[in-house]
């Protein structure tokens, strides 16, 4: 199955046990327990992860405050070792379809390179989707240059690192008193802004008050600060509050627009739903990571759920039903 997990952007024209859709935790971690099962897979990776602004992990055990980019370096040096491993770099699946062949191939991936060259096609007779989410900020001009720095999504995360500080909760959505509460165990001074959006109501309202969380109605102009490091929230009509870092909630959709074709479960929201072992509605595709209905958003629960998936898959690919 070639040299093991090199980059490339050569034509693949081969047949894989399991086709990897995402080049995540989740991806990258079932990867290694699928080749150690002997399994031939590829990972085909885009390149752009979610995470890729955020300076440091946390909650990862013996890694805790590695960079997500050498969480990723070290992942691809360990499958390495392993020949049938290969990995697709700045790659993207255009399409995954079903195919009913005589030699077990139950899927087909067309494959773009994001540099030069027509499509690849392969055949799989699994697949993994690990693609996880699209996040979408709110419209705040200087949100991004904070983001992953001072201003974070994940309290689990990065809260450690923030707590006893005057903290900023913005977002959009109707969730936002859940994630209040949550975030004000690490601070007792939280003001929570809706950017003018109408997701807060009187008796949330009341609610938060009473644990001392502020809730600011008002749009918010843009936020304050110098390299990265947040100082302040400015509203429309010139009204500064002062913060020590924050938190935002993204709006965040499954990238799973290549599984259009596919009649496969999938919630409200858009997520693949999954079984507590990955398994999908459709026989021999899995979901591991955010594009299943996502939980803690930490790096470890998402590697965690990608060696679950793998240690399933082999035992669907022989017949043998377990208890995972």
């Amino acid at each position: 199955m070639g040299d093991g997990a090199r980059k490339t952007t050569d034509a693949v024209a081969e047949a894989f046990d399991v086709v990897i859709v995402g080049g995540g935790p989740a991806g990258l971690s079932a990867a290694l327990n699928l080749a150690r099962a002997r399994a031939s897979v590829l990972v085909i990776d885009a390149g752009r992860p979610r995470n890729a602004a955020t300076l440091r992990s946390h909650g990862f055990l013996t890694r805790d405050g590695t960079s997500p980019i050498e969480l990723r370096k070290l992942a691809r040096a360990e499958l390495t070792v392993y020949p049938s491993v290969r990995v697709l770099d700045r790659s993207q699946v255009t399409v995954l379809s079903r195919m009913d062949a005589a030699d077990g191939m139950r899927f087909r991936a067309t494959v773009q390179s994001h540099r030069v060259g027509p499509p690849a096609v392969v055949s799989a007779r699994s697949a993994l989707i690990s693609t996880g989410l699209r996040e979408t900020l709110p419209e705040i001009p200087s949100l991004r240059a904070f983001y992953g720095m001072t201003v974070f999504s994940c309290a689990a995360c990065d809260a450690w690192e923030l707590q006893d500080r005057p903290l900023a909760l913005i977002g959009e959505t109707p969730d936002l008193p859940t994630r209040a509460r949550l975030i004000a165990r690490w601070t007792d001074d939280l003001t929570v802004f809706t950017n003018g959006a109408d997701v807060v109501d009187a008796v949330e309202e009341a609610e938060l008050a009473a644990s001392g969380i502020v809730v600011e109605r008002r749009r918010v102009d843009d936020l304050e600060g110098d390299h990265g490091t947040v100082s302040g929230v400015r509203l429309e009509g010139g009204t500064r509050i002062a913060i020590a870092g924050g938190f935002v909630r993204p709006r965040w959709d499954p990238a799973l627009d290549f599984i259009a074709g596919l009649d496969v479960d999938r919630d409200r929201d858009g997520h693949l739903v999954v079984d507590r072992s990955g398994r999908t509605s459709i026989p021999g595709l899995y979901g591991a990571g955010d594009a299943a209905a996502p939980g803690p958003q930490q790096v470890i629960v998402a590697a965690g759920q990608g060696a679950r998936t793998a240690a399933v898959l082999i035992h669907d690919m022989v017949g043998v039903r377990t208890a995972h």
